[in-house]
């Protein structure tokens, strides 16, 4: 069974290409967090979690969820993360430890890199740069799902001193001191559509006057600003003439 968490869409292709090459079933956790849904998943084959790095670790929010739902069946995990940087960190340690806390075998962890969409802190590439690293990552999701069918173990990639500083003590500040919805503004631009709303996986986001208002619940997973049709919402001034990127299939 295949699980992904998503906020433009480099996960949900990812997680839907694997899904196709097993073929097997595809559940959203996005949907799962937004109708506050836990419950029971039972799949007799491996479990495989696909979501973005977030502060180079899987994130908080995926953690979360995965702790208070119940598996039965399969009991092994393969994590599948997109990222848009060069590094994944330690990462693997964290998903590890994630597995024998909550009674699931770990079988690897593989970070894929796919175009940047954290247009909070970095921009975009262009449109061609996105189709080509696009074309550059299937093979390799191809591959991932290979060996997850063959029930082969995820190869464990080195981890740098400064790559385990950044998965472990720079992670709990980099989302105490950056992850917050404070800078995020809306322009005169918004029609009211409320994409912002249906997308935001943590409900985090009503309108109040046709406008969007966030409620201090965020995980910045960028789904309402690079999803906005007109481009209406900014994060302070660091968005501001960046390009948008945004594949995500609702």
């Amino acid at each position: 069974m295949i699980f992904y968490f998503s906020g433009t869409g480099n996960s949900q292709l990812a997680a839907r290409q694997i899904a196709a090459e097993l073929d097997d079933k595809l559940v959203f956790i996005n949907q799962c967090l937004k109708k506050g849904e836990k419950g029971t998943f039972h799949s007799e084959r491996a479990l495989v979690f696909v979501a973005p790095i977030y502060a180079w670790r899987v994130p908080k929010l995926v953690e979360r969820w995965i702790r208070e739902t119940k598996f039965e069946g399969g009991r092994d995990a393969y994590f599948v993360l997109t990222r848009g940087g060069s590094t994944q960190g330690n990462a693997g340690a964290y998903a590890a430890k994630l597995c024998e806390e909550t009674g699931l075998t770990y079988r690897g962890l593989v970070s894929v890199q796919m175009p940047e969409n954290y247009i909070a802190l970095s921009a975009a590439p262009s449109e061609r740069e996105c189709a080509a690293m696009i074309a550059r990552a299937r093979p390799i999701f191809a591959d991932l799902a290979r060996q997850i069918g063959r029930g082969e173990p995820f190869s464990k990639a080195p981890v740098s001193l400064i790559g385990r500083f950044l998965s472990g003590p720079f992670n709990p500040l980099y989302y105490r001191f950056y992850i917050k919805d404070r800078g995020f503004t809306v322009s005169d631009a918004c029609v009211s559509c409320g994409k912002c709303v249906r997308r935001c996986p943590l409900n985090n986001i009503e309108l109040a006057d046709g406008k969007p208002v966030w409620k201090g619940s965020c995980t910045h997973c960028m789904a309402c600003i690079c999803g906005c049709p007109t481009e209406a919402i900014e994060y302070k001034s660091i968005s501001k003439g960046k390009r948008r990127y945004d594949i995500l299939e609702e």
